[in-house]
């Protein structure tokens, strides 16, 4: 059995500032003016970061007044979390039954 992971939200996530963006969000919830200022994005190039992160489901978002605030949707974390142990448990138990195939 082929065990897999998310590879479009791993490209998602391999942006630096994506993944700024994502550190930032686990720990408290932000508008994007908390986010220009904690990154030193520009605003567009912020929101257009902002964009990709809410079209794959890694945050969502909460209108308040003229702001919008972003928080993590952390059960995307859980999943990929749990695609990676199930990596790591398919490498374990496979590590000591020396299966290798033959070269030709």
């Amino acid at each position: 059995m082929m065990t897999s992971v998310d590879t479009d939200l791993m490209r998602v996530l391999a942006d630096p500032l994506r993944l700024r963006i994502v550190a930032l969000l686990a720990r408290e919830t932000l508008c994007t003016t908390h986010l220009v200022e904690e990154t030193g994005a520009k605003q567009t190039n912020l929101s257009n970061h902002m964009k990709v992160l809410r079209e794959a489901g890694v945050v969502e978002t909460e209108p308040c007044g003229r702001y919008v605030y972003y928080r993590l949707r952390p059960a995307v974390f859980e999943a990929l979390a749990g695609q990676f142990a199930d990596l790591a448990r398919t490498a374990r138990a496979t590590a000591g039954a020396n299966l290798k195939r033959s070269c030709p």
